[in-house]
């Protein structure tokens, strides 16, 4: 049975807003029990998330927010962008909600970074993690594959690629990185698109790209936290994503202790978008797994 979506008008009248270093997020929260932090990918934003939004809801306290730079957040060009700053913010928007229990963690993309940044100062008793999910993402710089446009994005010329880019370059790039079959339609590429040229986001895409450097540099950092095995994770993972599908699985398998890992064939690169009943199912046997089977039977009410 689909999954009802949430239309992003609707999703945009939903948001709150907080400041974060005095710039404006854009933030969501809905249900109530413990608290679920969705964080997404590169180059798109939290609606991402709208068809697993209302099932998580009905057990979790479901938080994401449109990071800086992304979605309706404040994108400001005279800033260098950073994966550990937009761990910052995360921990700032729990702050703000006076969240102070473990969290469980769903990421996406760019968000999986994040999330392997908040695993790492967890160990380090600057977080408190009940759990992560990981979906399509580079966990390991190695066997990331970048997409052409990212490429691009990261060459000295980088800034005019991103104030070229327009909605056919978004439509040609995600062609190539969803499933054959599960490709957005046009009335959602357009929704989209008007989540990236929102406050004239293309103009900072070649800053934003900057995260692959980063996750470069971090990696070690980053590996050893996932091979601590005292927090309980998952991979989820569109088999068929050129970027981070089966090949970056297998790394997984060979790094990680006890991987727990879940390939969905003919799946791409945007699982949550492509397949999102298989997405939950997985999602809330792994919640069931680590806390019982009370909580996947709430869920599924």
């Amino acid at each position: 049975m689909p999954l009802a979506e949430i239309p992003l008008s609707v999703w945009r009248k939903r948001s709150q807003t907080f400041e974060f270093h005095g710039r404006t997020i854009r933030y969501w929260v809905a249900g109530q029990g413990e608290p679920l932090l969705l964080i997404h990918g590169f180059p798109t934003a939290s609606w991402d998330w709208h068809y697993l939004w209302q099932p998580l809801a009905q057990r979790n306290l479901v938080i994401a927010c449109d990071m800086l730079g992304f979605g309706d957040s404040a994108k400001p060009l005279d800033h260098g962008y950073c994966l550990l700053e937009q761990a910052d913010l995360q921990q700032a928007l729990l702050e703000h909600l006076r969240v102070e229990q473990p969290v469980h963690v769903l990421a996406h993309d760019y968000g999986d970074s994040v999330a392997q940044e908040l695993l790492a100062r967890h160990y380090e008793d600057r977080f408190q993690m009940a759990s992560c999910v990981f979906l399509n993402g580079g966990l390991f710089p190695e066997t990331h594959r970048p997409a052409l446009v990212q490429k691009l994005l990261l060459s000295p010329l980088g800034w005019m690629i991103g104030r070229a880019f327009g909605r056919n370059a978004m439509a040609n790039s995600f062609s190539q990185i969803f499933g054959p079959t599960t490709r957005p339609s046009e009335s959602a590429l357009d929704d989209f698109w008007s989540l990236i040229e929102r406050h004239e986001g293309p103009r900072i895409l070649h800053k934003l790209v900057a995260y692959i450097p980063q996750r470069r540099r971090l990696r070690d950092r980053w590996v050893a936290a996932m091979q601590q095995a005292e927090v309980p994770l998952r991979v989820i993972d569109g088999e068929i994503d050129p970027i981070s599908g089966a090949h970056m699985v297998e790394r997984y398998h060979e790094l990680v202790p006890h991987a727990d890992t879940v390939l969905l064939a003919n799946i791409g690169h945007y699982p949550q978008i492509e397949a999102p009943v298989q997405v939950l199912k997985h999602y809330l046997a792994f919640r069931e797994r680590i806390a019982g089977p009370v909580w996947e039977l709430a869920c599924l009410r």
